[in-house]
């Protein structure tokens, strides 16, 4: 297919002519079904709603929020009236929802009322106290210049907020002339998110996407899976990242298929909704898909309709990838790589590829995206099984960071070429595997040694459930290997067992020098695991002093 120059809110529409009965989107807990068009319906009503409120074109919008229901509402929405969406990570606190809704210049911020153990409505409130006393849509906030109005998503009434129930009764009460007149003055170049990177360094940076980035990459995501009206995809990773709003949303957008979503994720949950609703897709960090397996129900649920689905987010253990392949039934289940900056995927395996390459790879290029690996250092590019850092050229690369003219700069040179920080190799035929994070290469004495490569030899060892590499600061070697392991129920394992497994079995600088066993690893909200928080945490537990190590 040549490239969609369609705007997300018309793909919408011509999704709406051609399957107005097709279900778009289930919620199987709550028995909640929309079709085409009933959704397109709401989002409409939405967008009238938003633009009688005084929210246009070119303003942002914050959605902070799980996966509810109208999280993809909003979605769909505000790109019909050129308003940027932009997605707040559902675990930040207070220190880090003001400086998003400043540094974002918000004009307006959705919210639900809680996430786990946090209560959102507190923190907004404490934020801005001013929406206590002020009359809705006329905020005027100290610490928040630009920011209008916020919009509590639920039927509840909160002092100060407009709730979404108020704004579709407002949306349905006004004629089209408005909607209509905007939606015809956007371009599929405008942007239409942003996310915020969660960075291990610095403060976050708003990465700005257009329709044409992800509608486009969407498209191509749900082409590698062969995705067609009839499937279902079971989708229980967070609507905030990429993950859940280009693969999950564009890609099923873009081939008419039933998007299945969970509000936030619950093994038990997803092992039914696959089971209910018959689902033929589903996506997971591979720590989801662990949980999954390792679910003590998992042999009460029929999954046997599950053919494909994409692993991301980080690399992929052997073991669950064959596990996922034979016990879940998803014998097409493809493997995807890319970043935020890049809308986000880069490469994705085939449902064909073979078993070695959905293992061992991250597949090959998307059509229409360019991909090298250079050195880092003379910027040349290297041969095949040559480590570098791989870069992408092409429609998916962002438009920028906001406001970030100089970080912009050092991301995307000269020539239009993205550069991922990621370290990579690439084969004859042209398959990418990531060896890590161009700073998560361990150097020992010299020595460069690759953590993936270590967590794949410890995923080999019996009791061992999962599983992180990193380097931990020595004098005499520079770095050694640090190994943070999740034993599995019942195993009972030692430092000295696991040092025995690898002394005949890998290179001895290779070897852990500590162990540490834990019941789990610090996350961020989209799954990836924070290894420079476990690199923290082994300092601390080593009383190694933090000077030792100049961490980003």
């Amino acid at each position: 297919m040549p490239f969609t120059e369609l705007t997300i809110g018309d793909y919408l529409e011509k999704q709406v002519r051609q399957l107005p009965d097709h279900e778009f989107i289930v919620y199987p807990d709550r028995n909640l079904r929309w079709t085409f068009s009933e959704f397109n319906r709401r989002v409409d009503d939405l967008a009238r709603g938003l633009l009688a409120i005084g929210i246009g074109k070119g303003d942002h919008v914050g959605i902070w929020a799980r996966n509810v229901p109208d999280w993809i509402t909003f979605m769909f929405a505000t790109a019909k009236i050129g308003a940027v969406l932009v997605t707040v990570n559902t675990l930040y606190r207070k220190f880090e929802l003001e400086y998003v809704v400043r540094q974002a210049d918000m004009k307006a911020l959705a919210i639900i009322d809680s996430f786990r153990d946090h209560n959102y409505l507190d923190t907004v409130y404490e934020l801005i106290p001013e929406l206590r006393t002020c009359q809705r849509g006329h905020l005027r906030s100290e610490r928040f210049p630009e920011l209008r109005s916020v919009i509590y998503i639920g039927q509840e009434k909160h002092r100060g907020m407009y709730n979404t129930r108020e704004l579709l009764q407002l949306g349905r009460q006004c004629d089209d002339t408005d909607l209509d007149r905007v939606r015809q003055s956007l371009s599929c170049h405008d942007v239409i998110n942003m996310q915020y990177t969660s960075g291990t360094t610095g403060f976050p940076k708003g990465v700005m996407l257009s329709h044409y980035n992800i509608l486009n990459n969407g498209y191509f995501i749900g082409e590698r899976q062969k995705f067609s009206t009839a499937d279902r995809l079971c989708l229980p990773v967070p609507l905030f990242h990429c993950f859940g709003c280009v693969l999950g949303v564009m890609a099923a957008l873009t081939h008419g298929v039933t998007l299945v979503p969970l509000e936030t994720f619950d093994p038990l949950m997803a092992l039914a909704a696959v089971q209910k609703e018959k689902c033929t897709a589903i996506y997971g960090v591979p720590t989801m898909f662990i949980a999954e397996l390792d679910h003590p129900m998992f042999d009460m649920f029929d999954l046997s309709t599950l053919r494909t689905g994409i692993m991301a987010g980080s690399p992929c253990p052997i073991e669950t990838m064959k596990q996922v392949m034979e016990k879940m039934h998803c014998s097409e289940i493809t493997i995807a790589y890319g970043l935020t900056e890049a809308s986000p995927v880069i490469t994705q395996t085939r449902t064909d590829d073979s078993i070695e390459y959905r293992v061992a790879s991250v597949g090959a290029a998307l059509p229409h995206i360019e991909v090298k690996i250079v050195d880092p250092e003379t910027g040349e590019i290297c041969g095949p099984g040559q480590p570098g850092e791989l870069c992408c050229r092409g429609y998916n690369v962002m438009k920028g960071y906001y406001k970030m003219p100089e970080q912009t700069a050092a991301a995307i040179d000269a020539d239009g070429w993205l550069h991922s920080g990621d370290q990579a190799e690439v084969d004859e035929n042209g398959y990418y595997r990531i060896t890590g994070r161009i700073k998560d290469m361990i150097i020992r004495g010299g020595e460069n040694i690759y953590p993936r490569e270590i967590e794949e030899f410890l995923y080999t060892m019996p009791g061992v459930l999962d599983v992180q590499v990193v380097g931990i600061p020595d004098a005499r070697y520079g770095e050694v290997v640090g190994a943070f392991i999740i034993p599995r129920q019942g195993a009972e394992l030692t430092e000295e067992d696991v040092q025995d497994f690898c002394r005949e079995r890998i290179a001895s600088y290779k070897k852990p020098k500590y162990v540490f066993f834990v019941e789990e690893f610090p996350l961020t909200a989209s799954g990836k695991v924070q290894k420079y928080k476990l690199r923290q945490m082994a300092r601390e537990k080593l009383g190694i002093d933090a000077q030792a190590e100049q961490d980003g």
